[in-house]
């Protein structure tokens, strides 16, 4: 058996080539894509995306070409939430097809990988002391290859939802080093606030922008009269964005209909237009893009 020593060069599996024939790729990707934003929470159970799908939805609505890249590999939910679930990937000759959803919004999950509904994601390594080690590598790996062969196209604006904990924004980072930066949100909880907070701190520490601070569940909307009802009693998300010195992107009241139109697959923004939940996410949209442009326009 040969040893490390043994061995001259890389032993003849290239590996060097191809890292930077990948890293070439990526970087033709996202020389393509106007815009790179990463809506982040720190904390699970807040509904970071359903705001990730719903803002991809408005973009889209609005005329954009719209990407969006499920960073939580094990945990997603983008293809459900934009209904492309079950969808096949195709190859072609400038990479994997990515699927769309009904509003053109392009889209790339784990879960469209994955065999079946109760399969989870498994790195395979020789023990799983092994596996825990290295998985941090192992994820920055797929999202890199998610990101360098999924044939994007061009893009006004790719949406990266990534997974709850503040370590993984420093791996989105590393592989987007031109991300306009980053979308927090929260719910109106002590608990919450707690969480995101640091969230924001190590956006900052990690050099990226913080875009501002979107309150989910702000409220409840009563099904009949259509008012919207307080939930929480602790400070709100604007009092957070404050003492952070953040902007405030706005507050989203929590709607039944919305948590049903996500489990349909559909674009809650389009579909219920209306309602003070959607009213209230195409006017963070509108914020939020507006809070783009000069970030887009220093990059074109």
């Amino acid at each position: 058996m040969k040893k490390y020593r043994d061995i001259a060069g890389d032993g003849g599996s290239n590996i060097v080539g191809q890292v930077e024939a990948q890293q070439a790729r990526l970087r033709s990707r996202l020389a393509r894509i106007r815009r790179s934003v990463a809506v982040v929470s720190g904390k699970g159970g807040v509904g970071k995306s359903t705001v990730t799908a719903n803002l991809a939805a408005a973009f889209a609505l609005s005329g954009s070409a719209v990407g969006v890249l499920d960073a939580d590999l094990n945990g997603p939910s983008m293809a459900k939430l934009l209904g492309i679930r079950g969808q096949p990937l195709t190859t072609g000759a400038d990479g994997v097809e990515p699927p769309r959803s009904a509003l053109g919004v392009r889209a790339m999950s784990m879960d469209l990988l994955l065999a079946g509904d109760r399969t989870p994601l498994a790195w395979e390594a020789t023990t799983q002391a092994e596996s825990h080690t290295w998985r941090g590598t192992m994820e920055a790996n797929a999202l890199r290859e998610f990101l360098a062969d999924t044939a994007w196209g061009d893009l006004d604006v790719l949406i990266l939802d990534v997974a709850p904990g503040a370590d993984r924004l420093p791996t989105v980072l590393g592989l987007v080093p031109g991300l306009a930066g980053v979308v927090v949100v929260t719910i109106p909880s002590e608990v919450s606030h707690l969480v995101v907070g640091k969230s924001i701190t190590a956006a900052r520490q990690a050099g990226a922008a913080v875009l501002g601070l979107v309150e989910n569940m702000a409220g409840y909307v009563c099904a009949d009269c259509g008012a919207v009802n307080p939930l929480f009693s602790g400070p709100g998300g604007q009092a957070l964005a404050a003492e952070f010195g953040v902007p405030f992107l706005g507050a989203v009241p929590f709607d039944p209909r919305l948590a049903a139109a996500a489990d349909r697959g559909l674009a809650f923004v389009a579909a219920d237009a209306q309602t003070p939940a959607a009213r209230a996410l195409l006017a963070l949209a509108a914020t939020l893009r507006a809070a783009l442009e000069p970030a887009a326009g220093a990059r074109a």
